[in-house]
């Protein structure tokens, strides 16, 4: 099937490239796969990499990447994108070099100014897979983003993106995955007077990641600000903690999955705490208060 193969990539931008690195490898468990241009890069997976990390004195979301099924479907989400108005930029064939992938191209999206690319493959670690350290950890799983024209956003990842709603939190959040990818949410979008990134995830593989990182986080003081908690919508445990610039990071365990063809319809819960976690768990106001969206410079004549 046609569409998305799955959220491939974070590009963040952070304050202090050696520091950040350190922290994504020894608290969240990430790997380092390399360093090219000042551009550390980690992965989670046999893909190139998961994370990118880039300096930067506004420290936030530079970029979010998807891998598509096939050049094909690459294509035909290009042909959507520009026939909508949009400014469709290829990467340059020295930048996909250094990323690992092959065809490339990436948009503005309208209504957050985050940018947002495109590929039909990352090259791969051949014999060298990911070994989990500190955190069993099973793959990048989404980002979220505040929005001030949230009606709007939602309508062109659903309507031009092609992604699918799972959830609502009426009037507030969207959770949408990216089809036919089958996890509950690739992305999430939530109404605020402000644009800012809300936080990025990296599920885990068992209940005893999320106990673990606890004792670990309050040993080497990595603020945790939210959880441990359930989501109502994925059925998701978390755990939300702050990286060394105040991003907000997210570990989730259990998510309900989709099937291609003949999924459920989106459910629309009440805006209230309970909506968004079962247990009503602890709450820092330092959440999901820092993350600048950083947006390419070309736009559509």
């Amino acid at each position: 099937m046609e569409g998305y193969e799955k959220l491939g990539y974070l590009a963040l931008n952070v304050t202090d490239v050696g520091r950040s690195r350190d922290f994504y490898h020894s608290q969240v468990g990430l790997q380092v796969s390399g360093e090219a241009d000042g551009i550390a890069f980690l992965r989670c997976s046999e893909d190139h990499h998961s994370l990118a990390l880039h300096a930067s004195d506004k420290p936030g979301l530079k970029r979010a990447g998807f891998e598509m099924k096939s050049a094909r479907a690459l294509d035909d989400l290009g042909a959507r994108l520009a026939g909508e108005g949009l400014a469709v930029v290829e990467v340059p064939a020295a930048e996909r070099k250094l990323l690992g992938l092959g065809r490339a191209f990436r948009i503005t999206e309208p209504h957050t100014g985050a940018t947002y690319e495109f590929y039909d493959h990352m090259r791969q670690w051949g014999g060298q897979p990911f070994r989990p350290t500190v955190a069993k950890i099973q793959r990048l799983g989404h980002f979220v983003l505040k929005v001030a024209d949230f009606d709007s956003a939602c309508r062109f990842h659903t309507d031009i993106l092609g992604f699918r709603v799972s959830d609502m939190i009426d009037g507030t959040i969207c959770f949408m995955r990216c089809h036919p990818n089958p996890y509950h949410h690739g992305v999430g979008l939530g109404r605020a007077n402000e644009v800012l990134l809300h936080h990025v995830n990296f599920m885990v593989t068992e209940v005893d990641d999320i106990g673990r990182a606890i004792s670990r986080f309050n040993k080497a003081q990595v603020p945790i600000v939210n959880g441990p908690g359930r989501h109502p919508p994925s059925g998701s445990m978390f755990l939300y903690y702050l990286d060394p610039d105040g991003i907000t990071v997210e570990y989730s365990f259990g998510m309900e999955e989709f099937p291609a063809e003949g999924a459920r319809k989106p459910r629309v819960m009440e805006p209230i705490k309970a909506s968004i976690d079962y247990w009503d768990s602890f709450l820092d106001p330092r959440k999901a208060t820092v993350g600048a969206i950083e947006s390419l410079s070309h736009r559509a004549a």
